[in-house]
């Protein structure tokens, strides 16, 4: 059965170091498609994770996204969703995802206990989600089909302690609050109203 987790670069490899057996034992045992129960717990209470995505040409962009506890959803055995909140305008994720829906995301916990999860899968964005009247802060929702789930081992994740949620996190009732650097005269006079969807 071909793998879905690995092509002849990681093959060269694990053949190089003798790994290979391994490999598969580590595919066979511990990769699936669809979410469990801990997945989905653990998934829902993140408050972030980062997103690897690729343009046409296979050029790639690493993206750190953050909100509150429950701002990425499981909303299928094999799907999540999460919001595409105000940034700074270059849209280098959701670009890319307009012309090449591969995606890469990694869930890390650096606070309490060390965990890291991986998902790879395709992304699509929609500005007419569902999921945006009841998402604070939200310009398009992004919806992710999986095609294979795995966990990493966690030993070089150092210990961290969370000290206090961002500031910038959306919530209902509450005025966002602009980074300094829209301010900046360089850029104050370039920088658009939010689109946040509930308000439209």
């Amino acid at each position: 059965m071909a793998s879905l987790l690995y092509h002849d670069g990681n093959r060269s490899f694990q053949d190089e170091f003798g790994s290979r057996r391994l490999a598969d034992r580590l595919e066979e045992q511990l990769s699936r498609s669809e979410f469990t129960d801990d997945d989905k717990s653990y998934i829902e209470s993140s408050i972030y994770f980062f997103i690897a995505t690729a343009d046409a040409s296979g050029h790639p962009d690493c993206s750190f996204k953050g909100g509150a506890p429950g701002f990425v959803r499981v909303t299928g055995p094999s799907e999540l969703a999460f919001p595409d909140y105000d940034g700074n305008g270059m849209f280098k994720s959701i670009g890319n995802l307009a012309v090449n829906p591969h995606v890469g995301l990694l869930f890390i916990a650096m606070h309490g206990k060390p965990k890291r999860l991986r998902i790879n899968g395709e992304a699509r964005t929609d500005r007419d989600d569902a999921l945006l009247s009841d998402t604070v802060g939200a310009q398009m929702i992004v919806r992710v089909k999986v095609n294979v789930i795995f966990p990493n081992c966690p030993r070089y994740i150092p210990s961290l302690t969370l000290t206090e949620p961002s500031v910038y996190v959306p919530h209902a009732g509450v005025t966002p609050i602009e980074p300094a650097w829209k301010c900046f005269d360089a850029f104050k006079d370039l920088v658009p109203p939010r689109r946040d969807r509930q308000s439209d």
